[in-house]
């Protein structure tokens, strides 16, 4: 029996109708990211925090915890918030709009009730305005249409970051979503160390940022968009960036070099709007990636499958 194509179109992401729903989603997302960051064993480069995808939403899959482990999953399908324990129980939430200090008192009632007592930091990161979450009553936006079509574009996009990943033989990232900024993200690194890094990401610790930016890195990901800047993109950076990566050529045409930025940018809206969307996306990642390691002299006859 041959299986049926299920496959969907790439959605349309307007900016203006998600905009609401995304910065409440990006507070919550934090809070439910820092929780994993406490309870987590370290990792290189900040990656025991990091959220990943699920077939469902966004979920910050197992966490150890007293002999056993719990996981956190935002579920876009039945728009609810579920904590699940290794000895079988579990707690959920609506997802619904509400403030993000409702959000931070019901979810921490939750994780109570299961025995998972954790701390966090409670304020945000990496967000200039960054009101503690137990007295942000601004956030408050939850429409489950616009959290469902994020998630469905996320997803292609996590597919073709997947594919991309598959072809460096290198050490490089696990394609996750960073709580911090809202963005999807891969990154594959030379192996060479970096020099440090000079920070300036708003409410971030210089520590963290020179950690996470220790060794010199290719990174490419995709950010739904701010108020200071409504439209999703795609992006790729190199760290430390050779001054000619900002005049490679690259793929596809619709795709720019921000000097503002330090990075090259491409917007959802053409990736959406190809006949290829696929294909697009691919060779943006594709050329950006051999931007960086052109003009930084990678030695990538060891670093990848197939070199073109």
């Amino acid at each position: 029996m041959e299986s049926k194509d299920t496959s969907l179109p790439w959605p349309v992401l307007n900016f203006g109708e998600l905009q609401d729903t995304i910065e409440t989603l990006h507070q919550w997302l934090q809070i439910v990211g820092k929780i994993r960051l406490r309870t987590m064993p370290w990792q290189n480069h900040s990656w025991h925090t990091t959220l990943y995808l699920s077939p469902h939403g966004f979920t910050t899959q197992g966490i150890p915890h007293q002999g056993g482990f719990f996981q956190i999953d935002f579920d876009f399908m039945q728009h609810q918030l579920i904590i699940s324990c290794a000895h079988g129980a579990s707690q959920r939430m609506d997802l619904r709009p509400m403030t993000v200090a409702d959000f931070y008192r019901e979810l921490f009632e939750k994780l109570s009730k299961l025995g998972i007592i954790v701390n966090i930091h409670g304020s945000p990161n990496e967000l200039e305005t960054a009101i503690p979450f137990k007295e942000n009553t601004i956030n408050k936006s939850y429409d489950p249409n616009a959290a469902h079509t994020l998630w469905q574009a996320m997803a292609k996009v996590q597919a073709v970051f997947s594919r991309f990943r598959s072809e460096f033989i290198g050490k490089c990232s696990p394609v996750h979503l960073f709580w911090g900024a809202f963005d999807l993200a891969v990154t594959r690194f030379s192996g060479r160390p970096a020099p440090l890094h000079p920070g300036g990401a708003p409410n971030m610790p210089l520590e963290v940022m020179q950690e996470a930016y220790s060794k010199e890195v290719s990174s490419a990901g995709f950010w739904p968009g701010s108020k200071d800047f409504p439209s999703p993109i795609f992006y790729a950076y190199a760290y430390p960036a050779d001054p000619l990566f900002g005049e490679q050529k690259v793929l596809p045409k619709e795709a720019f070099y921000s000097a503002e930025m330090g990075e090259y940018v491409l917007k959802y809206e053409d990736v959406q709007e190809s006949k290829d969307p696929e294909g697009m996306l691919w060779d943006f990642l594709q050329s950006t990636y051999k931007a960086a390691a052109i003009t930084s002299k990678w030695n990538r006859s060891d670093l990848e499958r197939n070199i073109d």
